[in-house]
């Protein structure tokens, strides 16, 4: 049976995305901690990030570092953070999170409601700025 995420990133579910290529998806989270919460999933099923090959590892992460350099260039910040969770979906991900300080990290604070408008406009933004570079 299909993850949520994989079923996001072949089209079934709705999503705002803000990146792909053949082998990964990068969609804002619909709860986020902050505006421009953006989650990377390769494409491929698979539960616990460290089970991808090496080099699969190396090109998620190259493709999530493009990503968190469009999200820096859209949504003012100080850096994007990355974190590897990786309990609430079985599928691999990486949460990249536009940071003022450590404390917008914290998986614990209350989670922001976005008009839908607002999050379309931002994951144009993203992707916009990730076609770019």
């Amino acid at each position: 049976m299909a993850t949520i995420f994989s079923k996001i990133a072949a089209g079934e579910i709705p999503s705002y995305c803000c990146a792909q290529n053949d082998e990964f998806y990068a969609f804002l989270d619909i709860n986020p901690m902050v505006k421009g919460h953006t989650l990377v999933i390769p494409r491929r099923e698979v539960d616990y990030i460290f089970d991808l090959a090496d080099d699969e590892l190396a090109r998620l992460h190259v493709f999530a570092a493009r990503v968190a350099r469009a999200i820096k260039s859209v949504i003012p910040c100080v850096k994007v953070g990355e974190a590897v969770l990786g309990l609430e979906v079985p599928h691999a991900h990486i949460h990249l999170i536009p940071m003022q300080s450590e404390r917008d990290m914290l998986f614990s604070n209350p989670k922001l409601q976005l008009p839908a408008d607002e999050m379309q406009a931002v994951a144009d933004a993203i992707r916009q700025a990730f076609e770019k570079a």
